[in-house]
C-alpha cells in the first residue's frame, strides 16, 4: 500500500470512529422514542444482578450485550454472538486483532481493553484491541451483522470465531458449525464475510492452521484480513440445526448492508415503543420511562424460525409460527404481561400459546414457571403461570387456548410439588395443603424431612400458602369463564386458604406448624434465615403482610377495617430496617430498595403503594408511587434498585408513570395513581387509543382533584380494562395538595 493509499485508509477509518461515537452524544431537538433509551440503566446494581444493556429487536431471539463480568471493568472477552438464556448463557465469540503476528500463538478468545463505547437497543459499537479497531454491531431476528474497522496503520487483522466445545467448518468466506450450550442444547451459526480474507484456516494448538473444520478445543475459525477497508461479517443462528441457521441468514441478512440492517432496527424499536407518546414531563422522565419501555421486550424471545421451533419441553422440532420462552413468569405475570395485552394482544397471545406448547410437549404436561431455552428451570414458588391465562381470559383476548392453559395449570398447582424450586411430583406439601389450607412450617433448627423440599430454598411455608391461594383464585376465574361452576366454585373457596395463617394479634402472615400452631418466638424481619425462606421468600414478613393480591377487602377485614390497614401501610414505609445495613442485607440481600420495610427492589413489593386506593385514601397512593419512582428509578448506572428480571421492575415504572397500574392480574381492572407526563397516548392494537390528560401534572402539582372517563365522572381510583379496550380519553384535573378525589370518607 502506497503513502496515499495509507493516508485514504486512516481518514476513511477516523471518519467511522467519529461517525459511530458521535451517535452518542448527539442532541437533536427531533427525538424519537428510542433515542430515549439508555441501555446502561441499572448496569450497576445496588446488591444482586444489574441490568444488562442488551442489544435486540422487541422479543427477538439474537440478543447480546458486553462480554464483561460487570459495568466497571475496563476490558471485555472478545464480541458477543448470541445471548442463550438471560444473564446465564452466552453462545460463541468472536474476537478480531491486529496485535498478534501471523507467527504468534493465538488464544481461543481475546481478552482486550475497550473504549468509544455506545450502545442503543439497535446498535453496538466500541474501540478493541487496545483501540486499534472500531467493531459495530446491529441485530435482525435470528441474525445480526458485525463491522470491523481496522486501523490502516497497524497491519493485517486477524479474526477468530469461536466454537468451543463444539465444531466449526470453513468453506471459502463462510464458517458454518455448531456449540453445545448450557442445559445440554445445540446452537448452530452461519456467518460469512465479505470478501476474501488473506489466510484462513482452524486454531489448533494456538497455531492457525490449514485445516478447514475442528472439534472440541479446536472448533475456531481464523480469518486474516488485510486492513485496507473494513470488514464486514453477518451471521445467523438457530436452535434447529445448520441448515436451518443458513436459511435464516440468507432470508435475513444476506442481501443486506450494515446500515441497511440498522435503519430496519432502529425503526421497528421505534414503532413498537412508539405505541405510547408522552409529552410534557423531564428530559430525564422520559428516559425513565422509554428505557423502561424497552426493559420489557427483553424477554420472552420467539425461537420459532421459518414456521418451526425447537420446544425446549421435549427438545424436538415442531411446527409453528411463533414459541415464546425465556419468561420468568414469578416476575412477569404481575405488570409485564397486563401491559403486553395493552400493547399486542396478539403477541400476548401467541406467548400464552407458547406455554401451552410448552407443557404440551412437556413429561408431566404442566405449566413452566421459568420457561427457558434450555428448559424449565422451575424457580421460585407457586404456579403464576395461570394467572397470565386469567388475565387475558377476563380482558377478552381471542386466540388463547383457554381449555389446555386451565388443564395446566390445574396440572400445575395439584400434580406437581408445591416446594419451590422443584420440579418432583406432588407429595406431603400438596396434600397437607388441600386438606389444611396452609403449608406446615419448620421451627428454628428443625431438620428437614422431605425429600421433596430444596435444601437452600427451603419450604417457604407463608409465601407459597399466599401465593398459592393466589393461584386457586385465578383457576377459579379461568374455570368460571370455562363454565366449570362446581371447579370455580371449588377454587374460589381454597383462594380463602391465605386467612389461615393471619394472625389476627399482629396482623401479620404468621406461619404455623402441622399442629396449626403459630411458630413463636417470631421476628417478622428476620426469622427464616437467608432470605427468610424457611417461611417467606427473598423478602420479610412485612412485605408478605401484603401478598394478598386477589383478595385486598378480604385483607382490610382481616386487619380491622380501614383506619388499621392504613396505619399498617405506614409502618411499613416507616419502620427501621432493624438492624445496621450491612446485617440487613447479609440477611435479606434481596430485599433492596428499602424505604423503612418496603423493598422496591422485588417484585412482590409492587402493588403495595397502591393498597392505599382499597381503603378509601387515593392521595396516599399518588404520592407514594412518585416518591418511590423518584427515589429508586432514574436513567443512570445505578437507576434500578433490585433484578430487573425481563420487565419484572420495569413494567411497574411504565405502568405507574402512565397513571395506573394492574395490581390484580386476573380481575381485569387498573388502580390509578396520577401521571408524570401532562399527556400520555397508548395505541393498542385494535388501532384505538388510550388518551390521558392532565395538563399541569409535575411534581408540585401531583394530586388528581376531578377526573373523567369519556365524558363520564369517574369517582373512584380504578378503571377497568372494559372501559378502555376500545379507546378512552381520561381527563385529570390535578392539585398541587391532597384532595378528597376518590376518597370514601
Amino acid at each position: 500500500m502506497n503513502l496515499t493509499d495509507k493516508t485514504k485508509s486512516l481518514k476513511s477509518y477516523l471518519a467511522a470512529l467519529v461517525l459511530s461515537v458521535s451517535i452518542a452524544g448527539s442532541t437533536s431537538a427531533a427525538k424519537t422514542p428510542v433515542d430515549y433509551v439508555n441501555p446502561y440503566m441499572g448496569n450497576i446494581s445496588h446488591m444482586l444482578m444489574p441490568t444488562f444493556p442488551t442489544v435486540h429487536l422487541p422479543n427477538g431471539m439474537m440478543r447480546v450485550y458486553p462480554v464483561r463480568g460487570s459495568f466497571t471493568e475496563s476490558r471485555v472477552n472478545g464480541l458477543p454472538l448470541l445471548v442463550v438464556n438471560h444473564r446465564e448463557c452466552l453462545a460463541f465469540n468472536f474476537s478480531a486483532t491486529q496485535s498478534h503476528d501471523s507467527n504468534d500463538r493465538l488464544p481461543h478468545s481475546i481478552v482486550t481493553d475497550y473504549d468509544n463505547e455506545v450502545i442503543t437497543p439497535y446498535y453496538y459499537a466500541t474501540d478493541i484491541d487496545g483501540q486499534n479497531i472500531r467493531a459495530e454491531y446491529t441485530p435482525e431476528r435470528h441474525s445480526a451483522v458485525y463491522r470491523l474497522t481496522p486501523d490502516p496503520e497497524k497491519g493485517n487483522m486477524t479474526m477468530i470465531l469461536n466454537a468451543h466445545n463444539g465444531k466449526m467448518k470453513i468453506n471459502g468466506r463462510r464458517m458454518c458449525g455448531y456449540q453445545h450450550s448450557w442445559g445440554g442444547i445445540k446452537v448452530y451459526i452461519c456467518a460469512e464475510v465479505d470478501r476474501d480474507p488473506v489466510g484462513a484456516g482452524i486454531l489448533s494448538d494456538g497455531k492457525m492452521s490449514k485445516r478447514t473444520s475442528g472439534q472440541g478445543d479446536d472448533a475456531c475459525a481464523v480469518m486474516i484480513f488485510d486492513s485496507s477497508t473494513p470488514v464486514v461479517m453477518r451471521y445467523a443462528v438457530s436452535y434447529i440445526d445448520e441448515e436451518q441457521a443458513c436459511k435464516n441468514f440468507e432470508s435475513e441478512v444476506a442481501k443486506l448492508s450494515f446500515d441497511q440492517v440498522k435503519k430496519q432496527a432502529r425503526k421497528v424499536w421505534n414503532d413498537e415503543l412508539g405505541k405510547i407518546i408522552v409529552e410534557g414531563g423531564s428530559e430525564a422522565d422520559k428516559e425513565t420511562f422509554y428505557t423502561s419501555l424497552y426493559r420489557c421486550y427483553e424477554r420472552p424471545v420467539d425461537i420459532a424460525e421459518q414456521g418451526r421451533f425447537f420446544c425446549p419441553s421435549d427438545r424436538k422440532v415442531h411446527d409453528g409460527e411463533h414459541h415464546y420462552t425465556d419468561d420468568w413468569l414469578w416476575d412477569t405475570y404481575r405488570a409485564t404481561h397486563p401491559l403486553r395485552i395493552l400493547l399486542s394482544q396478539s403477541t400476548e397471545v401467541d406467548m400464552l400459546n407458547s406455554l401451552v406448547d410448552y407443557a404440551r410437549y412437556s413429561t408431566h404436561q404442566w405449566l413452566p414457571t421459568f420457561p427457558a431455552v434450555s428448559g424449565d428451570s422451575h424457580r421460585m414458588n407457586c404456579n403464576h403461570g395461570i394467572a397470565t391465562f386469567a388475565d387475558a381470559a377476563v380482558k377478552g383476548l381471542i386466540g388463547v387456548d383457554y381449555v389446555l392453559g386451565y388443564q395446566y395449570g390445574k396440572a400445575a398447582v395439584e400434580n406437581k410439588t408445591l416446594a419451590p424450586w422443584r420440579n418432583s411430583k406432588a407429595g406431603y406439601l400438596n396434600k397437607f395443603y388441600r386438606e389444611h389450607g396452609y403449608i406446615p412450617a419448620l421451627y428454628p433448627g428443625e431438620r428437614e424431612f422431605l425429600d421433596e423440599v430444596d435444601g437452600w430454598e427451603k419450604r417457604q411455608a407463608v409465601a407459597v400458602t399466599l401465593g398459592t391461594s393466589y393461584d386457586d383464585w385465578c383457576l377459579s376465574i379461568l374455570a368460571e369463564k370455562l363454565g366449570l361452576t362446581d371447579e370455580a366454585a371449588y377454587y374460589a373457596s381454597c383462594s380463602k386458604n391465605y386467612t389461615k395463617l393471619f394472625n389476627p394479634a399482629t396482623s401479620f402472615f404468621h406461619p404455623k406448624d402441622s399442629a396449626g400452631k403459630f411458630i413463636e418466638p417470631f421476628d417478622y424481619k428476620f426469622s427464616g434465615g437467608i432470605g427468610a425462606r424457611d417461611y417467606y421468600d427473598e423478602n420479610n414478613g412485612w412485605t408478605y403482610r401484603w401478598d394478598c393480591q386477589h383478595d385486598i377487602p378480604g385483607l382490610i377485614t382481616l386487619m380491622g377495617g380501614e383506619d388499621k390497614f392504613i396505619a399498617n401501610l405506614d409502618a411499613t414505609f416507616n419502620e427501621w430496617l432493624g438492624k445496621n445495613k450491612y446485617e440487613f442485607y447479609s440477611v435479606l440481600p434481596d430485599q433492596t430498595g428499602n424505604v423503612g420495610q418496603f423493598t422496591m427492589g422485588n417484585e412482590p413489593s409492587m402493588h403495595i403503594p397502591y393498597l392505599y386506593n382499597y381503603a378509601g385514601e387515593p392521595w396516599r397512593t399518588q404520592r407514594r408511587v412518585r416518591q418511590l419512582i423518584r427515589q429508586w428509578f432514574r436513567p443512570d448506572v445505578m437507576g434500578v434498585p433490585g433484578d430487573e428480571d425481563g420487565g419484572g421492575l420495569s413494567s411497574f415504572v411504565v405502568f405507574s408513570m402512565m397513571g395506573f397500574y394492574p395490581v390484580t392480574p386476573g380481575s381485569g381492572e387498573y388502580s390509578v395513581s396520577s401521571p408524570f407526563f401532562t399527556k400520555v397516548k397508548l395505541r393498542m392494537e385494535n388501532g384505538k387509543e388510550i388518551v390521558i390528560e392532565a395538563p399541569g401534572s409535575s411534581d408540585n402539582c401531583k394530586y388528581i382533584k376531578r377526573a373523567t372517563i369519556n365524558g363520564k365522572e369517574l369517582v373512584a381510583p380504578v378503571i377497568t380494562h372494559d372501559q378502555i379496550k376500545e379507546g378512552a380519553v381520561i381527563k385529570l384535573e390535578m392539585s398541587s395538595s391532597h384532595t378528597n378525589w376518590g376518597c370514601k370518607k
